[in-house]
């Protein structure tokens, strides 16, 4: 009676230890989720870096004229009342090239 007990033991534990190691979230299943962590973890830091930049660009246009004033420039192409603005035709400018989208032509 006893080595069936025993016997009885070790095939629980066996049946046990298989569900751990490859059963529905065994060991092998926790590792690949490791491992798809990590590589959204790669793939969002990009994403998180652009946020920060982006929100500091915000918290500068809130607070700062300067932010202003240089996406005015860059983007539109103001120009302060006390300077002079000169076209050369065929020159493109440095400002405009730095932008992603068409060049107008």
């Amino acid at each position: 009676m006893l080595k069936w007990l025993a016997v009885g033991l070790l095939l629980l534990l066996a049946l046990l230890q298989y569900r751990l190691w490859f059963g529905a979230s065994g060991v092998y299943e926790l590792e690949e989720i490791r491992e798809r962590v990590v590589q959204l973890d790669t793939a969002n830091k990009p994403l998180r870096d652009r946020n920060a930049r982006l929100a500091a660009e915000v918290v500068d246009l809130k607070t700062g004229l300067d932010a202003i004033e240089e996406r005015a420039r860059s983007d539109i192409g103001m120009v302060r009342t006390d300077e002079q603005f000169y076209w050369v035709p065929g020159v493109a400018s440095g400002a405009g090239d730095t932008h992603s989208g068409g060049s107008g032509q």
